[in-house]
This record gives structure tokens, sequence and C-alpha cells, in this order.
């Protein structure tokens, strides 16, 4: 499955043998594939990257920045285009894992994503109020007036179809206070948004705190953006899983995430090492995402529960959905200043927020499906470990040229440690 880039490059992101390649040849492949030119791809050169003066006016009190391994998954169909996808993690596995999952998505019709319009919200919180139910129905009798002042204040983003499409009130009571919070609906179209409501929020406080008869306190947005939704699924081919018992194995450990807080937590922890991964690469904001999707996890219940699903279906194949709040954004930001960001963009060829979100979750999926795919299986020694026996090996000193057969070794000596490195290493050189 191949899609043209907007410069007319063919994208393929089946790429045999790519992690045999050396960093030089890697990303070589990827500017013949994408919109990145040579220029643009040296900024993943730590030298290149993001300078000590940029770092100083994107934060305060800097001392330096640090560094952070980006790779890329391959394989990648999602709405029947092929991306080649940044993810910027340090722990091994991840985009090895993430790759290979969407390998055996990829016969099957790869990821199909699809999302609700960009709305996020912004909570205005009165105090103080005596007759809370009737001011709640006085600030929905005024909504156009409310409405309208909120978009006075960003007419550019109201230009484009965004601005403020609704508001909601509600009665939030506890034994020590009764508030009412006004929320503000607001399309954002390809920003993450909060700076947007939060200046609306601020804009509209006294006016709300006159027609609700009480004084404002918090005027933020929420990054419980559960109207922003994104969905994604995927059909994952039986036989290259590990055949119909794995499949069953792979059911049963999803089940449990389900019903267990205890499971669910390591499960999500799967979704969100590919969900935060492409998250930081593209300059989003890792906090803001991950707050929503664990607020997402907790179900009608009120117990903290999977985000994904997995089901079997008549073919005996395993069906993968996900669906998310994904507050991202192209405009704004990290995204528009770190320039290691703006190059995983233009690798991507996003041309919209909506467009990224369905790529992240895409990357979620695959990496929740591998995961739990190994643990029914093999087990996350051998994969897992076999992977981060590089680092140890490293760790230990070993040499570019030394870390794969001290790796085979640990693997074989079903011992990867430190301590153990060090005594393989010590024996490679003496034979030497």
């Amino acid at each position: 499955m191949n899609n043209r880039s907007k410069n007319n490059r063919s994208v393929n992101s089946r790429i045999a043998d790519f992690r045999s390649y050396d960093v030089a040849a890697r990303r070589a492949e990827i500017v013949r594939q994408t919109d990145l030119t040579e220029a643009d791809i040296a900024v993943y050169d730590a030298a290149d990257g993001l300078t000590i003066d940029q770092a100083d006016r994107m934060v305060e009190n800097v001392l330096g920045v640090i560094g952070i391994p980006v790779g890329v998954a391959t394989n990648f169909t999602i709405n029947g285009k092929d991306y080649l996808i940044p993810l910027a993690t340090e722990e091994p596995s991840v985009v090895a894992a993430a790759s290979n999952a969407a390998r055996i998505a990829r016969g099957l019709g790869g990821f199909h994503a699809s999302s609700t319009q960009p709305i996020m919200q912004a909570q205005i919180q009165l105090v103080d109020v005596m007759d809370p139910e009737a001011a709640r129905i006085r600030l929905l009798e005024a909504r156009e007036e409310i409405m309208a002042l909120a978009n006075e204040q960003d007419p550019k983003l109201v230009s484009v179809g965004g601005g403020v499409k609704d508001i909601s009130v509600r009665v939030v009571s506890s034994d020590q206070a009764t508030y009412v919070v006004l929320h503000l609906h607001v399309d954002v179209r390809d920003a993450m948004g909060a700076n947007a409501v939060n200046t609306m929020a601020e804009a509209i406080a006294d006016r709300v705190s006159e027609i609700g008869g009480g004084h404002v306190v918090l005027r933020i947005l929420t990054n419980k953006a559960d109207l922003r939704l994104t969905r994604v699924r995927a059909v994952f081919d039986a036989e290259l899983i590990g055949g119909a018992e794995v499949v069953d194995n792979l059911i049963h450990a999803a089940r449990l995430a389900e019903l267990d807080p205890y499971r669910a937590a390591t499960h999500n922890k799967g979704i969100m090492n590919g969900i935060s991964a492409v998250v930081l690469a593209t300059g989003n904001d890792t906090r803001a995402v991950e707050a929503g999707c664990h607020s997402h996890a907790v179900n009608a219940d009120g117990i903290y529960s999977s985000l994904s699903h997995f089901e079997k279906n008549a073919d005996g194949n395993i069906v993968g959905t996900l669906e998310l709040p994904m507050p991202v954004g192209l405009v704004g930001g990290a995204t528009k200043v770190h320039p290691v960001a703006q190059a995983a963009i233009k690798m991507l060829g996003v041309e919209s927020a909506e467009e990224l979100a369905g790529i992240i979750l895409a990357v979620g999926l695959a990496q929740n499906l591998a995961a739990v795919r190994v643990l029914a299986g093999e087990g996350v020694q051998r994969g897992h470990m076999g992977l981060h026996a590089r680092n140890i090996a490293a760790t230990a000193g070993a040499q570019k040229s030394e870390i794969d057969a001290v790796v085979a070794r640990l693997i074989a000596d079903k011992s990867i440690r430190v301590e153990h490195a060090e005594k393989v290493l010590a024996e490679i050189r003496g034979g030497n």
C-alpha cells in the first residue's frame, strides 16, 4: 500500500529488514520516502537539534536539554495510507513491537481511524451561589450571549470554522459546598486548544458571575477531553499472532484488564508506551494526553479499566479497538518551536490534527496488541529483555562491534545483568 507525500514521493512503510540498516542508511531511506530533506533530518543529531537558546525561550531556569532516542515505526497502513512514524522513547522494544503488530494487521487492511469534532472544554466554577439550580437555568438562557462574548476573543479561530459551539452547566455538590460549573464547548480546529479555551474562559468569567449570582474561582480548560474522541480498529491475523491458542490466551489477558484495575494499569501502560512516544516526538503535550486517557479508563461503575478491547471474529482473527480523547495539534506550542518536532510532523506528512490523532491511536493499539501477545505467548522476558540486553551490554562497556556477541551470550545464558555482561565482555576480549 503506497501513498504520495506532498512532493509526490512514494511512501511505503513496509521496509524489509529496516532494523538491520545502520543509522545513516535509515536516514537516507526516510529522506528518500518522505518530504524530509537531508538538512531536515540532521536535527536528529544531538548537536543540531534543540539549541540551548531555543530551550531557554521555551521554559524557565534552563540548564540544558535531555536526549531521548527517536526511532521510526514501519509497516503502518492507516485509512489506506502508509506512514513512517517517529517515536520518542527510552524503552527498548516499543518501536519494534509496534512495527511488528502493524505488519500483522497490514495484510488484513491495516488500521481504520475516525474522530469526532475537535471540541475542547473550559470550566468556569462559581461558588457561594444561593440558588444553584436556578443559576444553572439562567446561564443556559444566556447561552447565545455567553457564546458570542467568548467568540469575540478569537475571531481568527471563528473565521476558519472553529469557536464556541455550545455551553453546558453542571451543579456539583459535596458535604461542604455546592458549585455551579459552566462548560464552554470550543471547536479548536488544528490546535491542541488550551490557550484558546483559557482565554475565552477568562473573558466570560465576570459575566458568568453576574448571571449566576456567585463569584468565580476556577476558569481553565479540562484535560478530560471526552468530546474530542478518536477511534481506531484493526484486525490482526491469527496465524501471524501465533495460532489459535495464543489468540485465546490473548483474549483472556485482555478480559482480565477490563475487570481488574491491577492488570488494567499495566495493560494501559502498554498502550501509552506507543501513544506518548508519538505525542512527544511531535512536540505535543504528553501530560494532557495521558491525563485524558487515564480519566477515560474509569468506567461507568467508577472502576479503572482497560482502554482497549480485543475480540475474536468469525475467522478466528483478533479484532482490536481503541477509543480515546486525543487533544493534539499542529499549530502552537512546542510543535512549532522545537526543530525535532517539526521534522517529525514533516516526516508524517499530516495535514490535520485529526489525521495525527488517528496515527497516534493506531500506534497505541499496535503496541498494546504486541505487548499482550508476548504475555499470552512467549512471555515478557524473551522479547522485552532480549532487547534490554543491548542496553546492558552497552552499560558494561561493549563497543558497537562487540554488542551483538555479548547480547547473544547474555540471552543464551539467561542472565541479563551488568556483572555478567562485564564477565562475557572480558572473555570475548581475552579470546581476541
